[in-house]
């Protein structure tokens, strides 16, 4: 299931997570700090959303449905239109750091519970200094 972006110039986020409440509260929460934001609830529906609006970072969960989230990172990375987007792993695996996101093709690493306060500060320093 995907949302329209809100109107705006903010910076445009893709939600990626096949659990509806995780998807709803990344998008209230973004939405309220004035970020613009769409969803895909699968691998698949990521891959064809990623390159149809060009987000200017995109947070995916590891674990779909349909296949996992290092797997749909590597696609993106591998097709020209989308390899410069910043792909953000999300879990509620704790990892201990970015340093295994990194090394997995991911930009960095965010862990579940995600903090309202910060959230939105956390995806901002993924989109590039013009997003601030």
């Amino acid at each position: 299931m995907t949302w329209p972006a809100p109107d705006g110039d903010g910076p445009l986020i893709l939600i990626v997570d096949d659990h509806e409440t995780n998807r709803k509260l990344a998008r209230d929460v973004l939405r309220a700090a004035g970020l613009r934001t769409i969803e895909a609830a699968s691998g698949a529906e990521a891959i064809t959303l990623a390159a149809r609006q060009l987000p200017d970072v995109i947070l995916m969960d590891l674990r779909l449905p349909d296949m996992r989230g290092a797997d749909v990172a590597r696609r993106l990375a591998d097709e020209p239109r989308t390899a410069g987007i910043p792909v953000v792993a999300v879990s509620s695996l704790p990892f201990g750091g970015d340093g295994w996101a990194r090394a997995a093709g991911f930009a960095g690493y965010l862990e579940k519970p995600l903090s309202v306060r910060d959230f939105p500060d956390q995806v901002r320093r993924f989109c590039g200094a013009d997003a601030a």
